[in-house]
């Protein structure tokens, strides 16, 4: 048993992606890691071939659009840009290998809780993995639903001139924080039947630390090489943050519920 959820003290979110980096190494944890691993780097291998063949046409292009009395600040957007889009392929992309991946990474989240409390979760084989697949798909379908709305406004105001294009990338970043944020803490909650809308409430409560966590993501994806083994990392940091707090949290809320009916 590696922690013991009712005596460990939360960390930050930092200290959950470093955690989530210790157990990717972990020999139990290993064969667990392949598939999503595999799935990252094939997919951003792919997208990072196509973006640095565009991105200098594309930030020229911006650049150009932007109105005469911004553009004393020209040399100081670019990598403000560039870092932008960056951040907004890297999350498509890892939103797509989530997809792909997310049968596996439901596993890895389970495996990893399973190693942190020193107990079994279930005994589901691979059939039932199968079965299970379309509530998986379900499940990453009202992600899309909840981010697509959100992404669009976001999108906008990358075509506001003046103010709505300075704002645009600080905002897309933050916002890519918490939704990656949502991403990975998902694979803990929806293991455990969580409801989506219940999940996002109890994220809310510790905004800060997953707006931490969710950025750090969204920064490491930018990074080649690190990209690759990012999703599997935000995997277990997020079972690590969700046995830590999240566990306890709802088990005891449970109970409350259950005495006062």
């Amino acid at each position: 048993m590696l922690n013991n959820p009712t005596t460990n003290t939360p960390l930050s979110g930092i200290n959950y992606l470093l955690k989530g980096a210790k157990l990717l190494s972990h020999p139990k944890l290993r064969f667990f890691v392949l598939i999503p691993l595999m799935i990252n780097i094939v997919i951003f291998a792919s997208a990072f071939w196509f973006l640095f063949s565009a991105v200098s046409e594309w930030i020229q292009g911006y650049m150009a659009a932007l109105p005469d009395w911004l553009s004393w600040i020209t040399y100081l957007f670019w990598p403000f840009l560039i870092f932008s889009i960056l951040v907004s392929f890297s999350f498509i992309f890892s939103t797509v290998a989530n997809l792909i991946a997310a049968p596996f990474n439901g596993l890895l989240a389970e495996k990893t809780e399973s190693l942190l409390i020193g107990e079994a979760i279930n005994d589901d084989g691979m059939m039932d993995l199968m079965k299970d697949l379309p509530r998986i798909f379900k499940r990453e379908l009202q992600k899309w639903v909840y981010f697509l709305p959100r992404l669009l406004v976001c999108a906008l105001l990358f075509l506001i001139p003046g103010f709505g294009q300075t704002i645009a990338p600080f905002i897309w970043f933050i916002f890519s924080g918490w939704m990656m944020a949502i991403q990975y803490a998902d694979f803990p909650f929806d293991n455990h039947k969580i409801p989506f809308a219940e999940m996002k409430k109890v994220l809310a409560g510790r905004l800060g630390k997953n707006l931490t966590f969710g950025m750090l993501i969204s920064f490491f994806t930018t990074l080649p090489i690190i990209n690759f083994v990012i999703m599997p990392i935000a995997v277990c940091g997020a079972t690590a943050f969700w046995v830590d707090i999240y566990k306890q949290e709802l088990l005891f809320t449970s109970k409350q519920v259950a005495i006062e009916e």
